[in-house]
């Protein structure tokens, strides 16, 4: 049966089991709202299927509870942080903050954070540095997903990146991709659904495709149009784990692991728009490139042309309306880490009178 609870009782019950294992008030409620904001936007890739994950980690000690950055290098608009195995979420809003400070100082900044771990939906981050006035940038590595270009054995991470600026009247525009056809996130969502993964997003461990996505977890994703995925993720892999001074290639280890430590790095960089242009002006020139890209003549069966991050912000306001709907793999995940923090499920929207 379907699962269907409103947005604020996921995020009180992801926070109150996350405060279970040792981790502040205030930055539980943060990977709660991660989680909780990316089911809102329709990626439940990157929702309460995760929660599970990062509650293992800490609980192994693979992940620190106690987030405790250490800013190793300070160049004023550069600054470098070791993050001492912190959560991901925690450690990269705190880079928001400091790169969006750095860059009205300076006009531009650049925040490396090493040993951090995965910081769920990249987009989270990049908008909340747009919301104050910056362009902003971020990239990451992560585990090893898919084959170098040519080869049969996966070494290179999906490696996501986002870029955010604000939109004037239409609100924040923001890319958030992975480098590869898929996240890998949505292969585990669509095995907890027991549905195929379409043609195209994976192969086996033998290298040959597979609509299964049991075979391709245990296999490689492959890279979006063809070398150029490839390139791309390698080159963010420079950026993020080899010029941050933390884990790159195989060394990285993913957030559904429960232990070893994670030796993700994150690049932000972050333009403040007053150092480069009116930010009036900015607006307006922001909405003139929207406006006529959205006065493109569809094509046949398109009804409207939607710019970067608009299909979120209209799935949220309907789901905060109608409720979030689980899996029910994810409900009984989630079932099992109420058993195991005292904390009670949330319940139902089936379960509650009419």
């Amino acid at each position: 049966m379907p699962y269907t609870v409103g947005a604020a009782d996921l995020l009180d019950f992801a926070t109150a089991t996350t405060e279970a294992h040792g981790v502040p008030p205030a930055d539980a409620r943060l990977l709660a709202d991660t989680l909780v904001t990316a089911e809102l936007w329709g990626h439940p890739s990157h929702g309460m299927l995760r929660l599970p994950w990062y509650l293992d980690r800490l609980a192994s000690g693979a992940t620190a509870a106690v987030a405790a950055p250490e800013p190793v290098i300070d160049q004023g608009a550069v600054l470098v942080v070791d993050g001492h195995d912190g959560l991901g979420q925690v450690l990269t809003d705190r880079a928001v903050t400091w790169g969006v400070e750095r860059a009205r100082r300076h006009g531009v900044s650049a925040v490396a954070v090493r040993n951090s771990g995965h910081f769920g939906t990249a987009a989270y981050f990049t908008r909340r540095a747009a919301a104050q006035g910056c362009v902003a940038l971020l990239v990451t590595n992560a585990s090893p997903a898919m084959a170098p270009w040519g080869g049969s054995e996966k070494r290179i991470g999906t490696n996501p990146w986002s870029i955010a600026a604000p939109g004037g009247r239409h609100g924040t525009v923001v890319m958030d991709i992975a480098n590869t056809a898929v996240a890998r996130g949505k292969i585990y969502h669509a095995e907890e659904r027991g549905a195929p993964i379409p043609e195209g997003w994976a192969a086996d461990a033998d290298g040959v495709p597979t609509t299964d996505p049991r075979r391709a977890i245990e296999g490689m994703i492959l890279p979006m149009a063809g070398h150029k995925g490839y390139a791309i993720s390698f080159m963010f892999d420079v950026l993020a784990g080899v010029l941050t001074g933390s884990s790159f290639g195989s060394a990285v280890v993913g957030p559904y692991r429960p232990t070893g430590r994670s030796g993700v790095g994150h690049l932000l960089i972050c333009v403040d728009i007053r150092s480069m242009a009116d930010p009036a002006e900015f607006e307006q020139r922001m909405e003139a490139l929207i406006e006529e890209t959205k006065a493109t003549p569809t094509a046949p069966g398109t009804d409207e042309i939607l710019v970067p991050g608009e299909p979120e912000i209209r799935t949220a306001e309907r789901l905060r309306t109608e409720g979030i709907t689980l899996a029910d793999d994810t409900w009984a995940a989630l079932a099992t880490v109420a058993a195991a923090t005292a904390v009670p499920l949330p319940t139902s929207l089936q379960e509650l009178p009419a």
